[in-house]
């Protein structure tokens, strides 16, 4: 996963780490990172204290590359800011696309839930009625060895 991250030092150790800032969830869509680090391996003496890197991990947190983050946020502020506004350009119909398909998914998902839960009630019902007619069985086996140990 892609992540923006900012070189800090730990105060305990003295050690250069990154501390995760945001991860990017898709494309154009990121996600703030709260309080997690990475401690850097040997080649943490390459970086400096403040800086913004982007930094790629694996499954395990550990560190894939990273790079320098500066031409990145600029294109960004670039691309989407203008004078403290943001940029009417963005690609309207790109996001009406990704919400529409949300929202399909989310109806699909709440007719599976509907689906699941009446199938779930029957299955209840159907246990109460077997559950019954347990109950009743064992009633006439019951009263019919009372009578056979009255004969």
């Amino acid at each position: 996963m892609l992540y923006l991250a900012q070189v800090t030092k730990n105060i305990m150790s003295g050690k250069l780490e990154l501390h995760l800032l945001a991860v990017e969830e898709c494309k154009l869509q990121w996600t703030f990172c709260h309080e997690k680090f990475i401690s850097f391996q040997d080649d943490a003496q390459t970086f400096s204290e403040g800086l913004l890197l982007l930094v790629e991990l694996d499954d395990r947190d550990q560190i894939i590359r990273c790079r320098d983050a500066k031409d990145w946020v600029l294109k960004i502020v670039r691309e989407y800011l203008v004078e403290g506004n943001i940029n009417t350009n963005i690609n309207v119909s790109e996001e009406q696309i990704r919400i529409e398909k949300w929202r399909q998914e989310l109806t699909s998902q709440s007719q599976d839930l509907t689906r699941i839960r009446l199938e779930i009630e029957t299955r209840r019902e159907e246990l109460q009625e077997l559950e019954q007619n347990l109950h009743l069985e064992k009633e006439k086996l019951k009263s019919f060895n009372d009578r056979e140990n009255k004969i």
